[in-house]
């Protein structure tokens, strides 16, 4: 049975995020961290993930800053380095607000990018680390999935939404209708303003390159990370998450076949498996 579901609105720092959670406070905390596509909330990405482990973790679903419900800074920092950068204060600022101190970090594509940055920046707040299809390579040239996520508001419309959410998995054929009325969703949500205005300051790439970090920077991940790519992500290439392995000193990798960007969604069953037993030291 999913664990209840409680989602409200966090301080955090100058500003409030908003915030969805299962398990009690007293449980092992899980914060997991959203991709950056249009429209994407906390529950968006990790809905039933956090329903089937809350009753072994205090699971922590942010909007990240700049993202669905949280708050849209206006003026928006430009780049994804400067807004990535205000981004994890305010995450610092909600988990202090939540009372905790020590966190495992599960981060999808972008959120895996943040992950890393908070990583490397309180590594004494830091557990273990799971990364999903994230970036994070340096040079890394987008696969035309990523480009069309990127610009998404050349032609902000259901029917693009729908042919962008069918690059995120491996076999669209196989969600049926389900894609387009996740689109239905998430184009009225993803085309208000000030969400716009969030996504265009993010890969605002005249203001500053994506985040990226060398070897002699992974090399300061101490904690155990395990770093899961889809063999057919049609977003972020499996080079990125074979980077990631070779030179984070303590990851392990693990590929998903016939599987897209979601592997989340793909196969809900094993992610929660594969979370649940890394972070317990049994995988």
């Amino acid at each position: 049975m999913a664990a209840e579901i409680t989602t409200w609105d966090v301080p955090a720092g100058d500003h409030t995020l908003r915030v969805s959670t299962t398990g009690d406070p007293s449980l092992p905390a899980l914060l997991f961290l959203h991709g950056s596509g249009p429209g994407v909330t906390g529950l968006s990405n990790w809905e039933r993930l956090i329903g089937d482990l809350g009753d072994r973790y205090y699971c922590i679903a942010p909007d990240t800053l700049g993202f669905g419900d949280s708050d849209h800074p206006n003026p928006p920092p430009r780049g994804m380095a400067a807004f990535t950068e205000l981004r994890i204060a305010a995450t610092w600022a909600m988990l202090d607000e939540l009372g905790v101190r020590k966190v495992s970090l599960v981060g999808n594509s972008y959120g895996g990018q943040m992950s890393i940055a908070m990583t490397l920046e309180r590594p004494e707040r830091i557990d273990k680390v799971i990364l999903m299809g994230s970036g994070g390579m340096p040079g890394l040239q987008p696969l035309p999935g990523l480009a069309k996520l990127i610009n998404f508001y050349d032609d902000p419309t259901e029917e693009a939404m729908a042919e962008l959410l069918a690059l995120f998995v491996h076999d669209p054929a196989s969600f049926g209708d389900r894609l387009h009325e996740i689109a239905a969703i998430r184009v009225p949500r993803a085309t208000r303003e000030e969400v716009r205005r969030s996504h265009l300051a993010t890969f605002d790439f005249t203001a500053g390159p994506r985040v990226g970090w060398g070897p002699e920077e992974l090399a300061k991940i101490r904690q155990d990370t395990l770093v899961i790519a889809a063999r057919e992500d049609q977003i972020v290439p499996v080079d990125s998450s074979l980077y990631l392995s070779r030179h984070i000193p303590n990851a392990r990798l693990h590929i998903v076949p016939n599987c897209g960007h979601w592997s989340q969604i793909e196969y809900p069953e094993l992610f929660a498996r594969m979370v649940d037993g890394f972070v317990r030291g049994a995988f």
